[in-house]
């Protein structure tokens, strides 16, 4: 497994490109730029993670619209970029936020899986703890009911719900 660091890779040029294609999309969040976000993205670009359920195409790019043009006390980091292969990376990131709704300050951790093609993200999941953000985001409802089934598809319903709006307000226009 060939690890990206500051000082680069000694493996083959294949994967400095993946890493350098995973930390681009990573640096343009930190800027919220998500037209620069979903530049490395294919154009069928494939996302899933326990808030918005499985997305496809423009429905990905919509979501980073969204998200960073929403965003309130936005912070990111990211680091350990790991190459398995040609075709499949893994990183850590984590994004600190006032979430809207509530008020509440909310560090999700995450870790990213994707696969590139061609200097392009194909496929991208990312995993972390829904009851734990729902903690956070929701107070003591959350942390009580967070795990249950019910509460995580009310949550998935919400982030459609509001990507659904988000979508049909910029059409438009």
């Amino acid at each position: 497994m060939a690890k990206f660091t500051d000082s680069g890779f000694t493996s083959n040029s294949f994967m400095q490109t993946n890493a350098e294609v995973i930390a681009n999309f990573y640096t343009a969040f930190q800027k919220r730029d998500y037209a620069a976000m979903n530049s490395c993205y294919s154009d069928n670009i494939v996302f899933s993670d326990p808030a918005f359920g499985l997305l496809r195409g423009d429905e990905v790019k919509c979501m980073w619209e969204m998200l960073c043009k929403n965003a309130k006390d936005f912070s990111l980091t990211f680091s350990n970029i790991q190459l398995l292969d040609e075709e499949y990376a893994t990183c850590n990131w984590t994004a600190s936020y006032t979430f809207s709704r509530t008020g509440r300050k909310v560090v999700n951790h995450i870790k990213a899986f994707m696969k590139l093609k061609d200097g392009k993200i194909v496929e991208h999941s990312d995993a972390f703890k829904l009851s734990k953000w729902a903690s956070q985001a929701l107070g003591w409802k959350g942390q009580l009911f967070g795990w249950m089934g019910w509460m995580k598809r009310k949550i998935q319903n919400n982030a459609r719900k509001n990507l659904v709006a988000f979508i049909e307000k910029k059409n438009t226009f």
